[in-house]
This record gives C-alpha cells, sequence and structure tokens, in this order.
C-alpha cells in the first residue's frame, strides 16, 4: 500500500504540473481566470460522483468485501486509462507545431537522429527548467505565495483525510456515524463545484476579484473551522478503534456537520482557483517551474499535516490552519499589491 501510494504521489505531481503548464500555454490574461475555473470544476467533479458512489454502493454494509473493493479498483482503472488517452488529443502549442514541421522538413536527418536530439533536448530542458525552478524559488513573490501554498496542502488534508474521520468517531452521531463520511465528501465536492463555478466562471479576471475571493475564502474557512471546533470532540482525529471519550462544547448536529462540510469545499476553491490564477498571470512565460513549486509546497505541507493529524488534538490542528492560513491571504494581497505598483510604475 505504501508504495502504491508513493508511485501514486509522484504521478500526481508531474500530472499536476503538466495540466497547469497546458493550462497557461492556452489562456492569456482575459481568459486564464475562466479556464481555471472550468479546470477546477471538472477535477472535483470527481469528488462528487465518487463519493456518491461510495455511498450508494456501501450504505448499510457492515463489512467491504473483497469485490466491492476490486469493483472500484477496475472502474478507477478505467477511468484513468481512458483519462491519459485524452491527452493524445489535446491540440498542441503553435510552437511545438512550428518545432515539429521544421524536424519533418529535414529529410536528411534519419530517425535515429532525430530522436536522439530530441532525446538530449529534452533533457538540457529540463535542466534549464529545473535551474529556472531553483532561482525562482528564491524570488520575494514566491516567498509570499509559499503561505498560502502550505495552507492549501493543510486544509487539503484536513477536509480530505481529517475531517471525515472525526465525522465517523463521534460517538454523539450514533450508528448514523459512518455513513456521514461519503456525505461529507459529496459535499466538499458539491462546495469545490460551486466555488470554481462561481469564483472561475462568472468572474472577471483583475485583481480586485482576485483578492476578494481569497479574502472570501479565508472568512469561509474559520467560520467552517469555529463550527467545527464547537460541536466536534477534541479527541476525534487521534481516535482509531473506539468512539471519542471527550464531549464538545455544543451537541453535534448532522446538518451544521454537513454544512461545515460544503464550507471547506467552497473555501478551497477560492484559495485554488486564485492561486492558479495568479501564477498564470505573474508567470505566463515560466509556467512549469511555477507549477511545480506550487505543487512541491503543497504536497509538502499536506504531507506533514497527516503526519501530525493522528497525534495532535482538534483544535491545534484548527488553530495552525487558522494562523497559516491569514498569513497566507495577507501574504496573497502583498503580492496583489506589488503587482500593482509595478504596473503602475510601467504605465508612467
Amino acid at each position: 500500500m505504501k508504495r502504491s501510494m508513493t508511485v501514486c504521489v509522484c504521478a500526481f505531481a508531474v500530472l499536476w504540473t503538466a495540466q497547469g503548464n497546458f493550462l497557461v500555454l492556452n489562456s492569456d490574461a482575459t481568459t486564464i481566470n475562466k479556464n481555471t475555473g472550468m479546470f477546477w470544476v471538472l477535477l472535483q467533479c470527481s469528488m462528487l460522483f465518487g463519493n456518491l458512489y461510495i455511498y450508494l454502493d456501501w450504505n448499510g454494509k457492515a463489512t467491504i468485501t473483497d469485490g466491492d473493493r476490486k469493483m472500484v479498483f477496475v472502474v478507477l482503472l478505467i477511468l484513468s486509462v481512458l483519462g491519459t488517452l485524452s491527452f493524445i488529443i489535446l491540440r498542441k502549442n503553435q510552437d511545438d507545431e512550428e518545432a515539429l514541421n521544421e524536424g519533418e522538413a529535414d529529410s536528411l536527418l534519419s530517425a535515429h537522429m532525430i530522436f536522439k536530439q530530441r532525446a538530449v533536448s529534452a533533457v538540457r530542458d529540463a535542466s534549464t527548467e529545473f535551474r529556472t525552478m531553483m532561482n525562482m524559488f528564491c524570488t520575494k513573490t514566491i516567498l509570499l505565495l509559499s503561505f498560502g501554498m502550505a495552507y492549501s496542502g493543510l486544509e487539503l488534508t484536513f477536509y480530505s483525510g481529517v475531517y471525515g474521520t472525526c465525522l465517523g468517531a463521534t460517538a454523539q452521531f450514533g450508528p448514523s456515524a459512518k455513513g456521514l463520511i461519503g456525505l461529507s465528501g459529496i459535499l466538499v465536492g458539491v462546495g469545490e463545484i460551486v466555488g470554481g463555478g462561481l469564483f472561475g466562471l462568472l468572474c472577471k479576471n483583475n485583481r480586485f476579484r482576485r483578492t476578494s475571493v481569497v479574502f472570501l475564502g479565508m472568512v469561509v474557512h474559520f467560520i467552517a473551522f469555529y463550527l467545527i471546533f464547537l460541536i466536534i470532540p477534541e479527541d476525534a482525529p487521534i481516535v482509531f478503534e473506539t468512539d471519542t471519550q471527550h464531549e464538545p462544547y455544543l451537541m453535534p448536529s448532522v446538518p451544521i456537520a454537513l454544512m461545515c462540510s460544503f464550507l471547506l469545499g467552497l473555501g478551497d476553491s477560492c484559495f485554488n482557483t486564485q492561486l492558479y490564477s495568479i501564477l498564470g498571470c505573474l508567470y505566463a512565460e515560466q509556467s512549469s517551474p511555477a507549477f511545480a513549486i506550487f505543487k512541491f509546497i503543497q504536497s509538502i505541507c499536506a504531507a506533514v499535516a497527516f503526519f501530525y493529524s493522528g497525534y495532535l488534538l482538534l483544535p491545534w490542528q484548527l488553530l495552525i490552519m487558522v494562523i497559516l492560513g491569514f498569513t497566507g491571504t495577507l501574504c496573497f494581497f502583498l503580492v496583489e499589491k506589488m503587482q500593482d505598483i509595478s504596473v503602475d510604475l510601467h504605465e508612467y
């Protein structure tokens, strides 16, 4: 299982970097927000339909058989193959097409020489991109945005792994507690889709709207964190074989708990769509290193959060996210302010 997870994480990093680069190459300043929103909505549909399938198929089952697990893995395998094959029909960048036509026009080169030149060029490009990424990592803009990237990793772990575990371990929910895990995932997916649609497809791409969306995401998350703090027992994340022993501040409510799931998804879409948008605008010519840094920071912080989630009580985990979320939002505002000043000086 650990080996499989390692392979999935490596593939995840490569895929997201490539998708981010493709998104920027086929967008401009007027379409980056729309394209980011469409990408995010389609991506998060997986949370909605995936959790809905699990909830409908596994609801009421005391034990999950090997046949049930195999069916899920077969469906995921088929979808993965279809998704991989869909990359073949994606349109090529204009520069890539010109380079390909020039290579085909040179009939004096053998197929072996052409392949060798492309391999050497690919290695050279990868080395150049890596050096660019290392240089970019130390810039003021990336350092400021790294707080928001880190926060996205922490809350990714929280809504995808920790919160569902907390709901399932809350004794006050009774026998329906385990069923809430699937419903929570569905509501998180709905929040992601709504957020991606509203703030990606309907909002025009300007700095005022972008900062407003990030601020809304922070407020929405803080409201969800406060409600979770009140209705979920503090020992819920660290309980594995038994139900919670501590009492929450307020009586746990299923509607409020599911509303928090929706708010977590909505706030996550606010942060991620705007991080994609600002990276696409600031680093249109260096999109691959920029998105590689984004996924690197996000993945590292998500791994750290998964590590401490089984040891820290819920209030401490919420406090960490509140501090980093506020810092990340403030730094995002500073980056936008820096860009405003840069644009004004350029126009002057």
